[in-house]
């Protein structure tokens, strides 16, 4: 039941975006109930953002899909993920990439999304708790990363796990306008961004949250 109401979703959000077949076939392989508090699953396949507890949100399927789609996964191997969050947006990445490594700084939200991605019968999603500004080196480097909150500036630590030619996408603050940024990096460094477009995601913060 839940690949019909995945489909029907995928079909709203290529209204509004123009959703690539693999993205669309990733996402409509998941069942997005799974990842949504059990008092919100009638709104589950609604497109838009939930609230999930600990002051955070489950970004909406339209905005999961543009960032997927954003991050170019085709011939990707490995990408880390800033923000596990609801763990929704790893699900989607593990259909498009061999290995998946996800950092949250809440543990109450870690464990939660543990054990969705447990219920999911998933196996190549490896998680964290941790900052994510320091990424996770033991895998590294990875061929994409995708920031899932707000930085103000891409931490050193995470242009260096990042493969030479990988991509990086993230929200990026820009005076009071958080705006999507695409970084390729180039002999050592990022290059300039592509702006995207505006967007609107919690922040990054510092630390661990017990």
């Amino acid at each position: 039941m839940y690949k019909i109401k995945s489909h029907l979703m995928c079909e709203e959000i290529a209204k509004q975006f123009p959703l690539e077949e693999k993205i669309k076939t990733a996402i409509s392989q998941i069942n997005r109930e799974l990842f949504v508090p059990p008092s919100l699953k009638h709104l589950a396949y609604n497109l838009d953002a939930l609230p999930m507890g600990a002051d955070q949100w489950i970004s909406s399927p339209l905005t999961v899909a543009k960032m997927t789609q954003y991050l170019l996964p085709e011939g990707g191997d490995s990408v880390l993920e800033i923000g596990c969050g609801s763990g929704y947006q790893a699900m989607v990445l593990s259909r498009l990439f061999r290995r998946v490594f996800s950092i949250e700084r809440i543990e109450k939200l870690l464990l939660e999304a543990n054990e969705r991605i447990r219920k999911s019968g998933v196996s190549n999603i490896h998680t964290k708790l941790d900052d994510g500004q320091k990424g996770w080196v033991a895998f590294g480097p990875y061929d994409r990363i995708l920031f899932s909150a707000c930085v103000n500036v891409i931490p050193e630590a995470i242009i260096e796990q990042l493969e030479e030619g990988g991509v990086l996408v993230a929200p990026v603050l820009q005076g009071d306008c958080q705006v999507i940024q695409r970084y390729r990096k180039k002999n050592n460094q990022l290059q300039a961004p592509e702006i995207l477009e505006k967007c609107l995601f919690v922040p990054v913060l510092d630390g661990v949250k017990r």
